[in-house]
């Protein structure tokens, strides 16, 4: 028979996060071993719980949850929603600027299918999210990789946005606080984005998925907060900051300059009508989450689990001889570099391939976060304290063995 193939739509798409290593990790569990894994940001297997009142909430509204809801969303979580972008001081938001989804993902996806046509170009950090590189070739759209600058704390290159900005730019994609690196970025910096995409009619969209995981009194602020002329559409949720990723609970916040997007917004709402709608037991769980007890700062705050475990992840992995890390101002990883003179990787999935069949630790290849050179990783820092020191245990025992087979062979 004739083989069946994937679409040609998918060629340029890549998910790391769940790929091939995943795959041998899933294979080496169903063979009996169990693994370290380190590869991903699902906070309840660690023992991590939904704050009980947004658990609750969703269980005594299960009743009313069996309908399909407005395309948008519900009017009462698109009302605290709207409340928290005043918070937040972002200007101008009503009801109908709001489209609630199935995570924010879908949102995200929703968005750049909106807006891109063939040879468009978008601006994604490197390293990124890897989904936003994958949504917008996805979208028939060219992602344009702008360096973020380890040495000068991960953010981003301004310049080399400057020098890689075309007449096909379309819009600059902003993770902040930034997924792998951890980075917090300053206002300086934020406005200085917003200036580019004045000047060149950008649309800003911005990833601020981790605003309340923040360390050692860190504050975040919202880019869109900055201006009233430029195109922002801000995404957020309950899957990080509420412990809440299986709720599959995310929004998106149109605002600024509207007015010239009028078409591009009635876009967004035709794919929100065609999906129907996003899971409504999810929904009902997010006014209660904004407007409740923020738990999220017991855990990044003095004594915290997530402070403390942070802070031994750290100090686990830069102890071992030949690894640096930018310690994270926010969200919950690590992006750490291997001394390539150290430790010379050719191919650092197969890399992560050794470090899981040698020592059983699952971790993701930061050439997976479009990161263009096989010299870092992605660590969560999610295990209690115990599993963290023995994961990073094994993890510089696994070093320990390569550098010595490279002097050897050298």
């Amino acid at each position: 028979m004739r083989p069946i193939q994937k679409s040609k739509k998918l060629a340029d798409v890549c998910y790391d996060i769940r790929g091939p290593v995943l795959e041998k990790a899933k294979q080496m569990e169903e063979e009996g071993h169990k693994i370290i894994k380190l590869n991903i940001g699902n906070l309840a297997v660690f023992g991590f719980d939904a704050p009980d009142e947004i658990v609750h909430d969703m269980i005594i509204n299960m009743s009313n949850a069996s309908g399909y809801t407005d395309s948008k969303g519900m009017f009462a979580p698109r009302k605290a929603i709207m409340h928290y972008t005043q918070e937040k001081h972002i200007a101008g938001v009503t009801i109908d600027d709001i489209y609630i989804g199935n995570g924010a993902s879908e949102l995200i996806v929703m968005g750049m299918n909106a807006l891109l046509n063939t040879g468009d170009e978008v601006l994604v950090p490197a390293p990124d999210y890897p989904l936003w590189t994958a949504a917008v070739s996805l979208s028939g759209g060219k992602p344009v990789h702008y360096v973020c600058d380890e040495a000068a704390d991960w953010f981003p290159d301004i310049e080399d946005i400057k020098r890689k900005i075309t007449p096909n730019t379309k819009a600059i994609v902003v993770i902040n606080p930034n997924n792998p690196t951890g980075a917090l970025y300053p206002v300086e910096l934020l406005r200085e984005i917003v200036d580019l995409a004045r000047k060149h009619q950008l649309i800003v969209f911005a990833d601020e998925i981790y605003d309340k995981t923040l360390y050692d009194g860190a504050t975040h602020t919202s880019i869109a907060s900055l201006a009233d002329d430029v195109l922002f559409l801000t995404l957020n949720g309950l899957s990080k900051n509420y412990r809440s990723c299986g709720y599959r609970a995310g929004w998106m916040v149109v605002s600024g300059e509207k007015k010239h997007a009028k078409d591009y917004i009635e876009g967004l709402n035709m794919l929100a009508s065609m999906r129907l709608c996003a899971n409504a037991p999810g929904q009902y769980a997010i006014q209660t989450a904004l407007g409740g007890y923020q738990s999220i700062n017991d855990l990044v705050g003095p004594g915290g689990r997530l402070l403390k475990q942070r802070d031994l992840a750290h100090k686990l992995l830069t102890d071992i001889p030949g690894v640096t890390c930018v310690k994270p101002k926010s969200a919950l990883y690590m992006f750490p570099k291997l001394d390539p003179n150290m430790y010379p990787i050719a191919d650092d999935q197969q890399f992560a391939y050794e470090l899981l069949a040698e020592e059983k630790v699952l971790i993701v290849q930061g050439t997976g976060f479009n990161w263009m050179s096989p010299d870092h990783f992605r660590v969560v820092f999610l295990p209690n304290s115990d599993d963290l020191t023995e994961a990073f245990g094994r993890i510089a025992r696994f070093l320990d063995g390569y550098r010595r087979r490279y002097s050897k062979a050298a």
